[in-house]
């Protein structure tokens, strides 16, 4: 048996399993198990796989449990030492895992991620990872190729095999020991943001997520949700909001929550002047699933600093705001911000 299991998560994902399992089997079939998790897909996903890819094993889960829980209940039967979850709308390439599984057998890195291009734009950064991630002051993501939505091109500006703050769900190779070990992710994310949660867990329990740019992998990217999309919106907004509430030092915490609400506020305000009010009332509507899950959130993060910190706080944290920062100072790449270099 592989020590390596190469996980897809799909739920009416025909149109990608078609055109990118062909790909995975070619470059992969001999490196590691190929298993798709079908979370109760009503298309044609299952049938299809067992006509025509009867080496991919298949876990079929009793219904949709999103991205997270989904994972969750689908990692629990699957036994390897190495789990890589691999969205469907990914085009792998020659020589992808390796490196990957390379970098997890250092003891202290629990989780890496590929360079992510774009599917569709192939000189291009993809939005979900691009070459690592990080996060800002008040919880907002960006990355190495990709500060809110302005893109880089690719032109081996991010070469190496650096420290990040997290990897991209959309190809995340992990430790299964590592997954476990801090409860996996919050199956009450449901989707977006989940990744992040889990790497910040990772790391304040002492371990270490890295990028490595001598893999490679395309992305499509809105797979699931389109990127212009109310419940996107919802999601990434409710999910930001409980990750930091969740994970962050006691140190200036109050502060950085309602930093976060005030900048959210911004946000919203922004889709209201663009006339985007579903988008607007998407973010109010974040607030209030946030307000009331708040005796929830204070158990979850009694458990986080309690049980699973070992240090207070990741390195890999920007100490400013990088929506200041891409608003109001104009650092439209990675680089203009003179940091981490």
């Amino acid at each position: 048996m592989h020590q390596t299991a190469v996980v897809i998560l799909n739920f009416n994902g025909l149109g990608f399993l078609k055109e990118f399992i062909p790909i995975l089997i070619k470059y992969t079939s001999n490196q590691a198990r190929l298993i798709v998790a079908d979370n109760a897909s009503s298309d044609d996903s299952v049938t299809f796989l067992r006509n025509h890819y009867p080496e991919i094993e298949l876990v079929l889960l009793k219904q949709n449990f999103g991205f997270a829980e989904g994972y969750n209940q689908a990692l629990k039967q699957i036994e390897a030492k190495y789990f890589v979850l691999l969205n469907s709308d990914v085009e792998v390439t020659q020589n992808w895992l390796p490196p990957l599984i390379d970098l997890l057998e250092n003891d202290y890195i629990a989780a890496c991620q590929p360079k992510i291009l774009s599917y569709h734009n192939r000189a291009s950064f993809e939005y979900a990872g691009a070459a690592g991630g990080y996060l800002d002051y008040f919880g907002y993501p960006f990355c190495r190729g990709r500060i809110i939505d302005s893109l880089e091109i690719d032109s081996g500006q991010y070469n190496n095999n650096i420290e990040i703050f997290w990897a991209s769900g959309a190809c995340l190779a992990i430790k299964s020991k590592a997954f476990f070990s801090i409860g996996g992710f919050d199956g009450s994310f449901f989707a977006h943001m989940e990744e992040i949660d889990l790497c910040w867990r990772l790391q304040l329990n002492g371990h270490k997520i890295f990028s490595n740019s001598t893999s490679t992998i395309y992305h499509v990217g809105g797979g699931t949700l389109p990127k212009s999309n109310p419940h996107k919106t919802f999601l990434n907004f409710r999910n930001g909001l409980e990750m930091i509430f969740k994970n962050s030092p006691k140190k200036n915490f109050y502060f950085r929550i309602i930093g976060r609400l005030l900048f959210d506020g911004l946000a919203g305000l922004g889709y209201l002047l663009k006339g985007n009010f579903k988008d607007c009332y998407a973010i109010i509507k974040a607030h209030f699933a946030f307000y009331r899950k708040y005796s929830i959130l204070k158990q979850k993060r009694e458990i986080v600093l309690n049980e699973l910190t070992v240090i207070d706080v990741p390195v890999n944290i920007y100490n400013k705001s990088i929506i200041i920062e891409y608003y109001f100072r104009q650092k439209k790449k990675f680089s203009d911000l003179n940091w981490l270099k």
